[in-house]
């Protein structure tokens, strides 16, 4: 998928079905230790290629791991044990609501395209599950389709809220220099949808997007195919282009909308969206 989530990196995920701890050498289980901690910091570098300033440094990984957050790792014991990508999550509050905040996902290059991201998002569900946490949330950026068709295909999760430039203007060369607008994924984790999206690999075909009132058109989303190019070739468009979609989704969250399903065709990505009233029910 090209980034998997901010928690967002390159995972090249596109995976099937529900994937077992161990599988073709790799085990994915908690971080022990202090070196464990450091390299998953070495792969923060190695992945969002940023400056030292915009790194999470090994004191938040510690501080996650011991009140109740993971610091996750994906271990290669082909090869003695390398790591080959991390999950760091926080625990969090939304009023008597325990959660956990998913803020990185990464999987080095040479691991990716073999379902190791997704190896690390069921771990992390089956783990939150058994402490009876309900629902992982994590940020990602909704101009980087083939990742947000991952979350909401692949994982099953929904979005109703938009948070713009959420993380200020970064150095790594993956944001592109443009504001860090973030969409944030609501993970539901016994959610029939997402049970769904674990048993058979994607969510159940989705009912046509919802129209704002009879006679007008489903609401829908566009992210132009041509954005990648735009951010290397004219970045004054791709900032009009992103301050478009992110007014779009504003207006239609602020009635009630979530995003449930992304189709990707040769026009780039589609955001549908229909009214939720139930995150946890909905199929």
């Amino acid at each position: 998928m090209g980034t998997l989530q901010e928690d967002g990196v390159s995972t090249g995920e596109r995976e099937g079905a529900a994937v077992p701890k161990l599988r073709d050498g790799i085990e994915v289980r908690h971080c022990h230790g202090l070196a464990e901690i450091e390299r998953c910091m070495e792969l923060e570098r190695e992945v969002w290629a940023s400056t030292d300033l915009d790194l999470v440094p090994s004191t938040i990984f510690v501080v996650a791991e011991e009140t109740g957050g993971q610091v996750l790792g994906a271990f290669d014991h082909t090869a003695g044990g390398k790591m080959a990508g991390f999950t760091l999550a926080m625990a969090g509050f939304h009023g008597e609501q325990r959660y956990l905040h998913s803020h990185m996902t990464a999987v080095v290059p040479a691991y990716q395209n073999r379902g190791i991201g997704r190896m690390l998002k069921l771990f992390q569900r089956t783990d939150a599950l058994r402490r009876g946490i309900a629902l992982v949330e994590w940020t990602f950026d909704p101009l980087e389709i083939r990742n947000a068709y991952f979350n909401i295909v692949r994982l099953g999760a929904i979005v109703r809220r938009f948070i713009p430039n959420v993380y200020g203007i970064t150095s790594s060369p993956l944001h592109s220099g443009l504001p860090t607008d973030r969409l944030l994924a609501e993970w539901w984790l016994s959610s029939p949808r997402v049970v769904a999206a674990v048993e058979k690999g994607a969510v159940e075909s989705q009912p046509a997007p919802a129209a704002a009132s009879p006679g007008e058109a489903p609401v829908r989303i566009l992210v132009p195919r041509e954005m990648p190019e735009w951010k290397v070739s004219d970045r004054t468009k791709a900032a009009d282009v992103q301050r478009q979609i992110g007014e779009e989704f504003q207006e239609w969250f602020g009635r009630g909308y979530a995003v449930t399903s992304l189709e990707l065709n040769s026009d780039g990505g589609w955001y549908s969206l229909r009214p939720v009233a139930d995150p946890q029910r909905i199929a």
